[in-house]
């Protein structure tokens, strides 16, 4: 028995860091895809919608239609993050994500076979509407799932960096749009990329989803799910439930998350249209946000790492502040024209960003019992987005419109930034605890 019993020991942490390494590659394989998805839309909508879906439309006007049917994904969030908090707090984080990823590459290959304005009229931007709705309910579920399944099968003192991995899914899922486009831009002619070419990055969607249905399916339940589940303690109405014991809790998840999703809206689909009035061609634009994307990433592992040391609150806070000050740099550097500051501009504020969203990932699971977790931190992240991932581009492009200057869009971060800090302020340190059961 002394001398098997080590054995066991090393066998049980081989298996569990395994089955730990399964569901992190499958949050992030999974949540990659489903933003590639998301982002691909946003950054057509600011390039070639206005065109292909409201041709009557000329310059900033037709750009600014189109984002309103990107703006229209975000409505849908918090529907969709209310039913997959329900469902997932009642059956399962993992059935949840699987159906989340379904939904999204379908809507997208759908978009990619859509007929355009001159082929169906009106009926073209209505179905474009619609698929985008199924993707903003579809996105709505998938944080929610793939960051708490990791939260709720990872240590305790690694928590931060191991729930800032899912998080990399998003400027992954950038990444991939951006440079999707940048690549069949290249490939073809201006008037062939505006006639089919920019659909074949939502065509090439299907292999993504394939690739990530395959991962996720092979993932385990959370164990913390299971034993609520094994013991019959689900809350019968999650929503209700994280509404009435975590008042606090929500609205922390949704100030914190204001800024955090603001910042990054305007650093990336704001930023294709503010170049795009100063006469920036688009490939240079799109190609600063593919290597600030890989920053970002980089940075939110980073920034996951810090909290697990320095505390959710200290990361998060400071990197907010930060981004406050560079909102003030940001737009000068762009308007100069000058590709290199360009880049900089962009590099420095996606830092900033994913350092900020990587120290909030794991705060965000701590905030609530099992029973209740998947709907209390989709509600108040969810309900974030509306605010400020949907209104940030689009509010950004009509006070450009309106007023010629990048000064308001600047106004509106810094507030947005924050609400963050206070966001973050209004509840206690939560790095050093336990989840919850």
């Amino acid at each position: 028995m002394v001398v098997r019993a080590p054995c066991a020991l090393v066998t049980t942490t081989v298996t569990g860091s395994r089955r730990l390494a399964r569901v992190v590659s499958a949050g992030v394989v999974g949540t990659t895809v489903e933003f590639y998805d998301f982002f691909l839309y946003g950054a057509a909508a600011a390039t070639v919608f206005g065109p292909v879906f409201f041709p009557h439309r000329d310059g900033l006007l037709g750009v600014l239609l189109a984002l309103v049917t990107y703006a229209v994904g975000f409505a849908a969030r918090p529907l969709g993050g209310l039913v997959f908090g329900h469902f997932g707090d009642r059956v399962g984080r993992k059935r949840l994500l699987v159906v989340s990823l379904l939904l999204m590459g379908s809507a997208s290959v759908l978009i990619g076979l859509l007929p355009g304005y001159q082929q169906i009229g009106v009926v073209a931007p209505l179905l474009l509407t619609v698929l985008r709705l199924v993707q903003g309910f579809a996105l709505g579920g998938e944080f929610g799932g793939a960051v708490l399944l990791v939260a709720e099968h990872g240590p305790r003192e690694r928590r931060g960096f191991w729930t800032s991995w899912p998080q990399t899914g998003g400027p992954l899922g950038n990444l991939l749009a951006t440079a999707a486009l940048a690549a069949v831009a290249a490939g073809t002619s201006t008037a062939e990329y505006a006639a089919w070419g920019w659909r074949i990055p939502f065509l090439a969607s299907v292999l993504l989803v394939v690739v990530g249905l395959w991962i996720r399916l092979r993932v385990a339940e959370s164990p913390l799910f299971q034993a609520v589940a094994e013991d019959r303690r689900e809350a019968r109405a999650p929503v209700l439930e994280a509404l009435r014991r975590h008042p606090r809790a929500v609205f922390a998840v949704f100030a914190a998350r204001v800024g955090e999703n603001a910042a990054f809206y305007v650093f990336t689909i704001f930023l294709l249209v503010y170049a795009g009035s100063l006469g920036i061609p688009t490939a240079v634009t799109t190609a600063a946000v593919t290597v600030g994307s890989l920053a970002q990433a980089l940075a939110m592992l980073g920034g996951g790492a810090l909290s697990d040391q320095l505390g959710r609150r200290p990361v998060a806070v400071t990197a907010a502040l930060g981004c406050a000050l560079w909102t003030v740099i940001f737009f000068p550097l762009v308007a100069s024209r000058e590709p290199a500051l360009l880049f900089l501009a962009v590099v420095v504020g996606l830092l900033l960003h994913g350092t900020m969203t990587g120290a909030q990932s794991a705060f965000y699971a701590e905030l609530f019992g099992t029973s209740v977790r998947y709907s209390g931190v989709s509600l108040g992240y969810q309900a974030a987005t509306v605010l400020a991932g949907a209104a940030a581009p689009l509010a950004g492009t009509a006070l450009l419109r309106a007023t010629h200057s990048a000064i308001p869009v600047a106004i509106m971060l810094i507030c947005c930034l924050a609400l963050t800090t206070l966001g973050m302020a209004v509840v206690t340190e939560t790095a050093r605890s336990e989840l919850a059961r």
